[in-house]
C-alpha cells in the first residue's frame, strides 16, 4: 500500500503549482510601485516646468488684463472653491444619499 501511495504522491507532485515566495513577491511589487511613482513624478515635474514656461512667455500679455479678469472671475472662483471643498468634505456621499431616496 505504501509503495502505491508513494507513487501516487510522486505523480501528483508533478502537477502541483510552484511554491510562492511572499518576500520575493512583495519585493517585486515594491519595485513596480517605485518605478510607477518615479514615472508619475517625472511626468508631473515636466508638466509643471512646461506650464511655468508657458506662463512666463504669456505673462507680458496677461499682466495688463489680469486685474480685469481677476475682478470678473473672483465670484466664480469663490463658488468653485466652496463646491470643491464641500465635495471633499462629504467624500462623495452626495450620490449615495440620492440613491437611497430613489
Amino acid at each position: 500500500m505504501t509503495d502505491a501511495d508513494s507513487r501516487l504522491k510522486a505523480l501528483f507532485a508533478e502537477d502541483e503549482p510552484p511554491a510562492r515566495d511572499p518576500v520575493f513577491s512583495t519585493a517585486v511589487m515594491e519595485e513596480l510601485a517605485r518605478r510607477r511613482f518615479v514615472a508619475d513624478m517625472a511626468l508631473i515635474a515636466a508638466l509643471a516646468v512646461g506650464c511655468g514656461f508657458a506662463l512666463w512667455l504669456a505673462w507680458p500679455r496677461l499682466a495688463p488684463v489680469w486685474p480685469v479678469l481677476a475682478q470678473g472671475l473672483a465670484p466664480l472662483g469663490a463658488c468653485a472653491t466652496l463646491a470643491i471643498g464641500a465635495v471633499m468634505l462629504l467624500d462623495g456621499r452626495i450620490p449615495a444619499a440620492r440613491r437611497n431616496h430613489g
